[in-house]
């Protein structure tokens, strides 16, 4: 690495982790302002669950990128499990709570609005690869990430905002896999020289926008509420596939493995590690909607 480069990485180092300090404290005063309503006694449960929603992702990512940034190698069967329990859960709560909002709303319009939010997960996730190849400022992953949190963090406040007898449940699985993610980026980017507060930035994210697009009102027409709850279910069902772990040669699964040996007969037991780690995600998510019913 040359001078130059190692200088302007250092730099961008330092502004990720300016940028995601500053990204936390935006979101402290957001929740200050939020909250100011239930000090006066009003109501404001939108925004409180939102609130909960946007403190769980950060302090689950923040945290789990602590972690990551201390040890000194990823380990396959955290990531399994991290991913499974999240995309299990996921997947379980797009499709229970969600998808029937969409199909209620217009069957048709609701149909292709899960197209469409499908169609523009594996587009977006398609597109960011180009990142790789272009020069940008920051590190590529964090920029990524970022912008991950910030359209997931949109479509939690609108969906929240027009449908506000939506439970928690749903917002706290889908921040679920803020955990995992926050892990193995934070590892990643310390093995290159970054510093694990960077991930800050995407970490609060998630709750900033949240906050501010549960004010945005959808038309009462059926047929654009069905296309926006399909886009939403659409969205959520592809980042959680993307997150399914997939014991593969090849995989971030594979490259994680901390021991030597056989690759084929690690792998297969961390497949079976996978399906149970998904399934106990989509069982946990019912247990909670039986006990909240």
């Amino acid at each position: 690495m040359s001078e130059a480069t190692a200088t302007r990485r250092e730099a961008g180092d330092t502004t990720s982790v300016a940028a995601g300090f500053g990204a936390t404290v935006v979101l402290a005063l957001l929740s200050g302002v939020t909250a100011w309503p239930l000090v006066n006694g009003e109501s404001a449960g939108t925004q409180v669950k939102l609130l909960w929603i946007g403190w769980v992702a950060f302090a689950s990512m923040g945290g789990a990128a602590w972690v990551g940034a201390r040890v000194p190698r990823r380990r396959a069967r955290v990531l399994v499990w991290g991913y499974g329990l999240a995309s299990g859960a996921m997947i379980t709560s797009a499709s229970v709570f969600l998808l029937p909002q969409a199909i209620n709303q217009s069957a048709a319009f609701g149909g292709f609005g899960i197209a469409l939010g499908l169609l523009v997960g594996y587009s977006g996730h398609a597109m960011g690869h180009r990142l790789s190849h272009l020069d940008v400022p920051g590190d590529r992953a964090i920029l990524e990430l970022t912008a991950h949190a910030f359209s997931a963090g949109l479509i939690i406040g609108v969906i929240y905002g027009n449908v506000p007898e939506l439970g928690l449940l749903l917002g706290l699985s889908i921040v679920s896999h803020k955990g995992p993610a926050g892990y193995a980026a934070a590892n990643r980017y310390v093995a290159r020289g970054g510093d694990w507060r960077a991930v800050l930035l995407p970490a609060a994210g998630v709750g900033i926008t949240a906050l501010g697009a549960s004010f945005v009102a959808l038309p009462t027409d059926a047929a654009v509420r069905g296309v926006v709850f399909g886009f939403a279910a659409g969205v959520f069902v592809h980042v959680a596939t993307d997150f399914l772990p997939r014991c593969e040669l090849g995989s971030e699964i594979h490259d994680a493995l901390a021991v030597d040996g056989d690759a084929h007969a690690l792998l297969d037991r961390l497949r079976t590690h996978a399906v149970v780690s998904t399934t106990l995600g989509g069982v946990a998510v019912f247990l909670a909607w039986l006990v909240v019913a």
